[in-house]
């Protein structure tokens, strides 16, 4: 990984690797990017200590930082439960100063570069702006709920076992460890999660004061079965009050449960917390069971928006890496500008078991897309069926795209627990 001199109208920018003497003036300038609101030391601590140097891109005019880029060595969770390398893209910013000039597009490459380089599949990322990363063979794979229950005219309906499950407030930082235990049980069920690298388990107890805007610190309810911790909740409460009386708002942070009934008993908890009106949580799975608990899903104010960009760096070992609903035999020809080692022809085929080959062909296509389409079909929450109804992609043989959306699918759908 050396350095790149790029031309630019003022002169000329060098493109490098991240000294760590130089962190905080190229972290002053993403922050800067972001709208120049300064962050909590709190959260500004945890990142540099989670920043890999080796994979953190800056680009200088004089002594200037004038862009960043970054990445996280992740594991993903695929469909079939495997866990796969992937660079989890991050911290991506130009200055108002230096657009235009080629300067995101010669990040992008030199990333995806090393990305091939060390061997990693799949490059990953969360989009500020969704508009941006299309043109660089990203695909938008999974897809975030927001919701608001009104828990004063919702109620819920809860499995047998439910009263059975104790729970009990615990100390966030000291309850980390038997939280992050179920965390770590729940990964490899569903596509999109990222086992915890070290480090990681700080960051879902984040709570600057500075942020909390008048919340309640985090809080945290463990459920418990025979003195096994088996769910957890992390939380705000914001009260607030009208002439009627209270109306506070639970703002939900995360929760996890190994079964049905725990996780009935934590959402009930939250629905019942004295003084509130609301449980509002931001980023769930679009298949969240609570959905089937409320009395009145109309009362819930349901939006998605998009949340993890998936991008085929090595086609072949990431399509090899998972599994598939079904048995699939079809040759894809695929589009890819970005990253032309993929371009071609790719012959998918998978057995009654799932497991998976895919090489290079010169057999006729079945179906025409970009790498695009494949990113976002990855996971198994978007079906190939929609992208095509889109003209995103083009069957070339009868019956082929029905057979491969089939074998794409998830029986969960795919979620991404966390930012990065």
């Amino acid at each position: 990984m050396g350095t790149v001199a790029k031309n630019t109208p003022t002169g000329r920018t060098e493109l490098r690797v991240l000294r760590q003497d130089e962190w905080d003036t190229w972290y002053d300038n993403l922050v800067s990017a972001f709208g120049a609101v300064p962050e909590s030391s709190e959260e500004r601590e945890l990142t540099r200590g989670l920043t890999e140097f080796d994979r953190s891109l800056g680009v200088w005019d004089g002594d200037a930082c004038v862009a960043t880029a970054g990445a996280f060595s992740f594991r993903l969770t695929v469909p079939g439960g495997a866990s796969v390398p992937a660079a989890g893209v991050t911290m991506v910013s130009v200055a108002a100063t230096h657009r235009r000039r080629g300067i995101l597009t010669s990040m992008m490459r030199r990333q995806l570069d090393d990305v091939r380089s060390l061997g990693e599949p799949l490059a990953v990322l969360t989009a500020s702006e969704p508009v941006i990363y299309g043109r660089f063979g990203y695909g938008i794979a999974t897809m975030a709920m927001a919701a608001e229950i009104d828990t004063d005219r919702v109620r819920l309906s809860v499995p047998p076992g439910t009263d059975d499950v104790r729970l009990r407030f615990a100390d966030p930082a000291a309850a980390r460890d038997r939280c992050e235990a179920v965390y770590a049980r729940q990964v490899a069920g569903r596509p999109g999660m990222l086992a915890r690298r070290p480090g990681w388990e700080n960051e879902p107890l984040l709570d600057p004061e500075s942020e909390r805007q008048g919340s309640s610190p985090l809080q945290c309810v463990l459920a418990e079965r025979d003195g096994e911790v088996v769910g957890y909740t992390r939380y705000f409460v914001k009260p607030e009050w009208d002439l009627q009386g209270p109306k506070g708002t639970v703002r939900l942070r995360d929760l996890e449960a190994l079964d049905p009934a725990s996780y009935a008993a934590l959402w009930r908890f939250l629905c019942e917390i004295d003084l509130t009106g609301k449980v509002a949580m931001y980023s769930r799975p679009v298949d969240d069971a609570w959905q089937h608990l409320v009395s009145d899903i109309r009362r819930c104010a349901i939006r998605q928006r998009d949340s993890l960009h998936v991008r085929l760096v090595d086609l072949g070992a990431a399509l090899e890496a998972r599994t598939y609903q079904a048995p699939v035999d079809v040759v894809f020809e695929v589009e890819d500008a970005f990253c032309p080692w993929n371009e071609g022809r790719w012959r998918l085929t998978s057995d009654a078991k799932g497991a998976a080959s895919c090489k290079r062909t010169e057999e006729e296509a079945d179906l025409a897309l970009s790498v695009r389409e494949l990113g976002a079909a990855y996971l198994g929450g978007v079906s190939l069926v929609s992208l095509a109804g889109a003209g995103r992609v083009r069957e070339l043989r009868a019956g082929a795209l029905a057979e491969a959306s089939l074998a794409f699918g998830s029986t969960v759908a795919p979620w991404l627990p966390h930012g990065f």
